[in-house]
């Protein structure tokens, strides 16, 4: 990952483009998530609770509040 230095821009702005870059390409999410081992069956368990999740969230907001 790398940023060139602007004509005239700062450090502070510099390091601030450099971090929206490292999250835009998922550079530290993808480390965290390789930081430890996680077995194929504790990865689809995991996926199925997320999916589960994530289908709750969305029936609640449909619902007409009242």
């Amino acid at each position: 990952m790398s940023v060139n230095l602007r004509p005239g821009e700062s450090q502070d702005s510099l390091f601030k483009r450099f971090r929206k870059e490292i999250v835009k390409s998922r550079v530290l999410s993808i480390y965290r998530k390789k930081r430890w081992f996680v077995s194929d069956s504790e990865q689809r368990r995991l996926a199925k609770q997320r999916a589960i999740r994530k289908a709750r969230r969305k029936l609640v907001r449909r619902q007409p509040h009242t």
